[in-house]
């Protein structure tokens, strides 16, 4: 089989010099090889392959967050991509890891209105995947305005956590703060509902993240203790473009209670899938799909398919993400499997502009050599020309006319000389055709010269 191809090739390569030559071949040999070359250096030096892993900072152990992360991996695992799964504080740690380019994270989950501008400018959202509204219980008789909790014992959560963060902007906005007759504080997670039972607080906020469904049936199930509804809600989210207006349904706890006992309003920001923007565009694909089989289906404050979605708030959506959105997956990685899809893609990009460069070069090479080749033969056009110049002068005698014939028949031996491939034999023994009409044109002036010369040297008698 080796043996067959091999002679193969050796007659391919012969007729290949039969027709062109050998210098034509061995040109476009040589450019094909340094072609092939520059792609293998391109290949081993600029790697374009998608990541076989990544680590997604999450949250702390039991979260949403941390579900959700560990959802994402085992969706990531069918394509052989492996997911580390980070665990965090929260959100604002998530945020602080994506902005320190000295820690190990590709991707978090983030909530809104937690970024300063000059890290949001430098991180990229894949899009929002949750609404995560706040929820504030309080006991006592109902409210209807956050200013009516000013001068009140409110546990707002620890610092730094996301309804930390969400509860002081909005107190803020209603021009409450701690001191004023306010107290923050802080109870651990496992004693929130029993201080507010026993009156060590007045009311409690949290996310509906760090807020199980069980638990919010066991508060409202309290006479005394209420789910504050936003009467103003259409205002906040129209003065804080991060938030948005969610509503429980009345009965959506549970129907044969009626819980709750009517619609609740509430507002809250969304949760984002962010990212460094040195993700490769492919796990930025697995990632959305992941979030599409997690997130897509319906909840108590999402509709089927709602999410991801492409909605910018501090962050830019990800060109990539905006790509996804708009047609899915690319076209390679929709019909092959991962790896393999993969690999075509860095093919691709290494070989596509080595193929741009290849073809102009390729389609020069020719143009050069078949000006190398004709400039061999004509240049000797140049030296008949003037042969025959030098024959034609009126001082021309003879000897000189002997001296062209010596010349030319070393012109001729030179063309003789010269290797031409069967492609350039017209011009070839056109030359070759043109020194024999030369020589033919010397030798008739050379013998009429020749038959003059006695005749005048002969005396009239």
């Amino acid at each position: 089989m080796i043996a067959r191809l091999r002679i193969a090739l050796e007659r391919a390569y012969a007729r290949l010099i039969g027709f062109f030559g050998r210098g034509l071949v061995l040109a476009m040999g040589g450019v094909a090889a340094a072609a092939l070359l520059v792609c293998a250096m391109a290949f081993g030096i600029f790697d374009s392959a998608a990541p076989s892993s990544l680590t997604i900072t999450a949250g702390p152990e039991g979260s949403n967050f941390s579900r959700n992360a560990e959802q994402y991996r085992k969706i990531l695992a069918r394509s052989g991509v492996t997911l580390h799964v980070l665990p965090s504080e929260g959100s604002r740690e998530n945020l602080a890891r994506l902005a320190d380019p000295k820690v190990k994270v590709d991707v978090g989950f983030v909530l809104g209105g937690q970024a300063e501008p000059a890290v949001a400018e430098k991180l990229l959202s894949l899009g929002s995947v949750a609404h995560q509204p706040l929820m504030v219980f309080y006991r006592g008789t109902p409210k209807s305005l956050l200013s009516d909790f000013q001068g009140l014992r409110l546990d707002i959560g620890p610092a730094g956590s996301g309804s930390n963060v969400l509860a002081r902007a909005l107190l803020a906005a209603n021009g409450i703060k701690d001191g004023d007759g306010t107290l923050y504080v802080d109870t651990a997670a496992d004693d929130t509902v029993r201080a507010l039972d026993e009156g060590r607080i007045d009311a409690f906020f949290a996310m509906s993240e760090s807020t199980p469904t069980a638990l919010i049936r066991q508060l409202l199930r309290k006479p005394d203790i209420h789910l504050f509804s936003v009467a103003q809600a259409d205002g906040y989210t129209r003065r804080i473009p991060y938030l948005t207006k969610l509503v429980m349904p009345r009965g959506a706890l549970d129907f044969g209670e009626d819980l709750p006992a009517k619609d609740v309003q509430l507002i809250g920001p969304t949760v984002e899938l962010v990212a460094r923007d040195t993700l490769h565009p492919a796990l930025s694909d697995l990632l959305l799909e992941a979030a599409r089989e997690v997130h897509g289906k319906p909840g108590l404050y999402r509709k089927r398919g709602e999410f991801p979605a492409p909605l910018e708030h501090e962050f830019r959506i990800s060109p990539d993400a905006e790509r996804y959105y708009a047609s899915g997956k690319s076209f390679l990685y929709r019909h092959f499997p991962f790896w393999l899809a993969s690999l075509i893609t860095r093919v691709v990009a290494v070989l596509l502009p080595v193929v741009l460069l290849l073809i102009p070069a390729l389609r020069i090479v020719p143009a050069l050599y078949r000006w190398h080749m004709t400039s061999r033969i004509y240049r000797w056009y140049g030296a008949l020309q003037k042969l025959e110049r030098d024959a034609l002068r009126p001082n021309a005698g003879l000897a000189g006319r002997e001296d062209l014939l010596r010349h030319l028949d070393l012109i001729e031996r030179a063309v003789v000389r010269i290797e031409v491939p069967p492609a350039y034999g017209d011009l070839f023994y056109g030359l070759r055709g043109h020194i024999a009409s030369v020589r033919e044109s010397l030798r008739e002036a050379h013998a009429g010269q020749s038959d003059a010369a006695p005749a005048k040297a002969t005396p009239s008698p």
